[in-house]
């Protein structure tokens, strides 16, 4: 387990060096700029005096937001009121040196703060500029706010979850939020390897509409002469899938032949494995009504503990577990997972190490997010603000 203590030491990333300005707020853009951090990047938070929202979220930890810690390791803190010119000055400063700014304003709200694209783009034009909206730039909906959940209904995604068309669910876990963090990362890694090689800043567009059909990309295909009400389902019938056993529950992949074929061994259905009638996706997804009910009878013989054993490496299966097991798991631990992190509110916390592993720029140690305005006097003495500047912004509410 990787300890960290609150600084940025450690091995480069192939980030570092690259400094990112993120003035976004909830999920998405936070946990992009996370991304950035994870890869060595020097990310700077930068909150409204009322703070990001998140922050706000319902925790059982008594002081800090349990997905704000999540979604904002690896930053300094910094509180400016973007509204006050003072601070809108220290933005342009900041602007000035950076080589990233991130915010999700809706798309009349920069012009109007004085962080636009192309009065920054003045200021630095070799500036990535990213810009997260839920809607777009454009259209008829580009001034509304948009929300994970908000865009799932939009696009399909609730009406797929559900156990029918006419019964829409939600899908739990944040997916598109998170979704549109991975496509900001690669975003502004793209574009700082084009800037890279032509020395060009460039305006990024994202937006959780484009994220939630971009993650349907296998349901969002619609042939020429196909009606609209052709089947766009991904599923197999229910035999890969979540199954009630003798104690627990276990999720079961056998889509290929190999793995059908152990699956039915394994659980004495031997005459299923090698029928005829059975034996593409595709057939078994047809006869899934007679199918299902005997492999779930088969697997009431054991627990899904012992299932887990049986299949071990000759079928994919997962028993259903709690969250709570993933920070003592040993191939969490093996493949070094966890991080603890130092922390000055809650002491310290147990969360994600690297989502990504490089064996040459394996990136700093991890530290923990920010609480309010944690480094607003170290950014801003950094940028030659002496400390008797620093107290007269704070007395006069341009920083925090």
């Amino acid at each position: 387990m990787t300890e960290s203590t609150g600084a940025a030491p450690g091995p480069v990333g192939p980030l570092t060096g690259i400094k990112v300005l993120d003035l976004t707020a909830y999920l998405a853009g936070p946990y992009g700029c996370t991304l950035l951090a994870d890869l060595g990047a020097e990310v700077i938070k930068i909150e409204a005096p009322v703070g990001d929202m998140i922050r706000n979220f319902p925790s059982t930890l008594e002081h800090e937001s349990r997905v704000f810690l999540g979604a904002n390791r690896n930053k300094r803190g910094v509180v400016l009121d973007l509204k006050k010119k003072e601070a809108l000055a220290i933005l342009h400063r900041m602007v000035a040196s950076a080589d990233v700014i991130a915010h999700n304003f809706r798309p009349s709200v920069p012009e109007r703060l004085g962080i636009d694209y192309e009065r920054l783009k003045a200021i630095n034009p070799g500036l990535i500029y990213v810009s997260l909206t839920g809607f777009g730039q454009t259209g008829p909906l580009a001034e509304n706010a948009g929300f994970d959940q908000v865009l799932q209904t939009m696009t399909g995604i609730c009406t797929f979850q559900g156990p029918s068309p006419d019964q829409p669910q939600v899908v739990l876990g944040s997916v598109v939020d998170y979704y549109t963090s991975a496509l900001l990362a690669y975003g502004v890694s793209s574009a700082l390897f084009h800037r890279e090689r032509t020395g060009e800043g460039q305006f990024v567009g994202l937006s959780l509409l484009r994220t939630a059909l971009t993650m349907q990309g296998g349901r969002f295909v619609w042939a020429e002469g196909e009606p609209r009400e052709v089947s766009r389902e991904l599923r197999s019938g229910g035999l890969t899938g979540l199954h009630p056993t003798k104690e627990g529950w276990i999720y079961v992949s056998a889509h290929s032949p190999h793995f059908w074929q152990a699956m039915c061994e394994l659980v004495g259905l031997h005459d299923l494995a090698t029928d005829p009638r059975y034996d593409t996706m595709r057939k078994r997804a047809e006869h899934a009504a007679v199918l299902l009910p005997r492999l779930r009878a088969a697997l009431m013989a054991h627990t899904a503990a012992e299932w887990e054993e049986i299949f071990g490496q000759r079928v994919p299966c997962a028993r259903a577990r709690p969250i709570e097991d993933m920070f003592d798991h040993p191939q969490v631990l093996a493949e070094d997972m966890v991080a603890t992190m130092a922390h000055p509110v809650v002491g310290s916390y147990r969360g994600l190490n690297k989502p990504i592993h490089m064996s040459a720029t394996p990136g700093p140690t991890n530290f923990g997010a920010p609480t309010f305005g944690q480094h607003t006097d170290e950014v801003l003495a950094g940028l030659g603000f002496s400390a008797e500047d620093i107290a007269r912004l704070r007395k006069e509410g341009a920083v925090a």
